[in-house]
Formats: C-alpha cells, sequence, structure tokens
C-alpha cells in the first residue's frame, strides 16, 4: 500500500484494522480507491476519494452542500421506514471534524461508506430502467422539498444559468478568427438564431414564478446505484454539483442524455433524434417520484427544461471547439464540433416535435 494513501486514511474516523486499499481502476486514475477494515472479525468497506480542486476550488464549502443534503436525506429516509445507510451516501469526518482532508500536496480527500450489491448502467438499457431512474430523481426533488435550497454554496457559478452560457458562447466567437469559426459557421448561426431561448428558465426563476430547489445538475443514468436483485434504485451519487436551481435542470440534463437515440459524439445525424418512447418512461417516472411536491407550472415547463439543457449544451460544446478544446476531453480534432452538431441535432429534432412531448409530459400532470 502507498504510503501516503496509508497516511491519508488514518486521519479519518474508522475503527479497527485496515485490511486492505484497492486503486478503482475506472475514471480518474489515482483518485478513487477501495477500503476495507476488520473489527471483530465484521469487515466494513468505504470508497476514499479525491476531491477535483481545479474543478471545484472550495472544499469547504462542497463538502458543506453534500454533507448537509445526505443528513436532511438520512433523516427523511429513516422517516419514512427506509434504510438511511443505503438510500444516500453516508460520509466519514475526520478527526479534526471535517469532512475531507489534506495530503502532503495539499489535496484533498473524502471518505464515505461504501453501498455493496448495486450496479450502475452508463446506457439505459430499457424504458423500465429509464422510468425507475425517472422516478429516483424525481424522489430526490420530494425528498429535498423541505430543504433550504438557497442556504446551499453554488460551488460552480452559473452552472445551468443559459443566458450566461450564451454570453461566454458569444465571446468564444469573438475570439476566434481562424479557420474553426468558418468551419462551424451554420452551427453558431443555429445557436444565435435562439439566442432569446436561453434566459427562459432564469427569467422565470427571476420572476418568482420557478421555485428555487436543490438540484443534482449531472443527472445521468451511471448516477444512480440500481439493486442487483430488485432491479429498484437504491441511491443517488456523485454530488458535487448539488446546488441551488431549477427541477428543469435535472429533468432536462437526464433527457438529453438519456432518451437521445444515440450517443453524443455519434457523427452521423440521421441517427440522432429524441425516443419518445424512453422520454415517456422518464416524465413518468421524474412525475410520480416527486409525489406533489413539484408545482404545475415546473411539470407544464419539463419540456422546455429538456429543450433549453441540450440547447446549453450544444452550445458549451461549440464553444469549446471554437476556443481550441480547452475545456471538454477530446480524442481528435473535431470531437467537440461532432459533439454540438449532435446536440444541436436533438435542439432541432425537440423543437418540430415539441407538442408530442408537451402532451405526453401532461398525462403525467
Amino acid at each position: 500500500m502507498r504510503p501516503d494513501i496509508e497516511n491519508i486514511i488514518s486521519q479519518f474516523r474508522i475503527s479497527g484494522e485496515l485490511v486492505s486499499c484497492k486503486e478503482c481502476r475506472t475514471g480518474h486514475i489515482n483518485s478513487t480507491f477501495f477500503v476495507t477494515f476488520r473489527e471483530g472479525g465484521a469487515e466494513s468497506k468505504y470508497v476514499l476519494q479525491k476531491i477535483n480542486t481545479y474543478v471545484f476550488k472550495n472544499p469547504e464549502q462542497l463538502m458543506s452542500n453534500i454533507v448537509g443534503v445526505t443528513g436532511y436525506l438520512r433523516r427523511v429516509i429513516a422517516k419514512e421506514g427506509g434504510d438511511p445507510e443505503r438510500g444516500t451516501l453516508n460520509f466519514i469526518a475526520c478527526h479534526n471534524g471535517q469532512y475531507f482532508c489534506r495530503d502532503h500536496d495539499g489535496g484533498c480527500w473524502r471518505m464515505y461508506k461504501y453501498i455493496d450489491n448495486v450496479v450502475s448502467y452508463q446506457l439505459a438499457e430499457s424504458t423500465d430502467l429509464f422510468r425507475e431512474v425517472g422516478f429516483a430523481f424525481g424522489d430526490f426533488q420530494r425528498k429535498l422539498a423541505g430543504y433550504d435550497a438557497r442556504s446551499l454554496y453554488e460551488t460552480i457559478p452559473d452552472f445551468h444559468n443559459t443566458k450566461k452560457r450564451y454570453s461566454d458562447f458569444e465571446r468564444a466567437v469573438a475570439g476566434c478568427a481562424g479557420e474553426r469559426r468558418e468551419i462551424a459557421a451554420y452551427e453558431i448561426d443555429f445557436v444565435r438564431q435562439r439566442r432569446e431561448k436561453c434566459s427562459v428558465i432564469v427569467d422565470e426563476i427571476a420572476a418568482g414564478r420557478l421555485p428555487v430547489r436543490v438540484t443534482h445538475n449531472d443527472t445521468k443514468l451511471n448516477n444512480i446505484l440500481i439493486d442487483k436483485d430488485t432491479g429498484r434504485a437504491v441511491c443517488i451519487i456523485d454530488l458535487d454539483t448539488v446546488m441551488p436551481g431549477s427541477a428543469l435542470y435535472d429533468f432536462g440534463d437526464a433527457i438529453r442524455f438519456g432518451a437521445s437515440s444515440a450517443l453524443e459524439d455519434e457523427a452521423d445525424l440521421d441517427k440522432v433524434y429524441f425516443r419518445s418512447d424512453m422520454y415517456e418512461a422518464f416524465a413518468e417516472g421524474f412525475i410520480r417520484g416527486a409525489g406533489g411536491a413539484l408545482t404545475r407550472h415546473e411539470i407544464s415547463l419539463l419540456p422546455t427544461g429538456a429543450y433549453i439543457i441540450t440547447l446549453e449544451t450544444g452550445m458549451r460544446f461549440l464553444a469549446d471547439y471554437l476556443e481550441g478544446d480547452v475545456y471538454f476531453r477530446t480524442e481528435h480534432e473535431d470531437h467537440n464540433l461532432i459533439r454540438a452538431r449532435n446536440q444541436l441535432k436533438l435542439v432541432y429534432d425537440i423543437e418540430t416535435r415539441f407538442g408530442e412531448f408537451v402532451r405526453i409530459t401532461e398525462r403525467f400532470a
């Protein structure tokens, strides 16, 4: 075992003998480890994880959000007769009372209890699975409806402020005088024609017509742990982007990714469209999972959330392409442009079929 990792582990309040520490080979190398302790013949497992301080520059605020939300969830889950040990992440405090520690290089680490007998999926293999995912994210909204979202820190300011994202996009266009701007001329014009759409959600929030809620902001399928035996959602993970926001953000991001007919780097745009069956499954699960926590106005704007978050994502891919691929990891020169075209094709698709998605949503209102 690496001495530095053993030293990091020793800073957390865990009783028993450390018996193993295995590096997780998926995701970012050297950032996650599975740790096992033994006490009195019983073993306990934990996840040791390094916080990405390049993206999340204030770990105190980040962990304050996460510990506050998970603590609240544990109380709600217990009150409803559920299992708070599996229903949400349980973070371990350090000996100094904080929920993260620093290594000798200044890196920040945290630890939480391992949840066993679960699996996560990269793609929705069926409408039943995507409905269950929708229910879990809707239930997340229901359970946290009483939490003061405005007490949370914005760990990534303006993360889903699409109006601000548009300003960033125009700055990228203005700063690109080379060949890439000419190649992406059609896509630039496509986004500009939809400029007014970008402010819909933030304007509704500012006017008080949309409530500010605790939002996950990264509602991909693989951020749900599914029980291997029952197929039911157990726990929502990857809480780094938990911030104040709109339920439309979480609905929109899940639909953008999970209801698409293709992965977001599919270059053949004839293969790219929104699947009605997947949209319907997620909408049904999300609204029923929310259990009345959403307002009538929020539900009516869910298709708009899917539209705007897809437009925002396409805009971000396009801006990064124009800036020389400085944010998103790319595998070839046109990777971000392909992603942008993919997302903008979905924008066009939902525009032409918007009434269909509204009718589907209304069935579960």
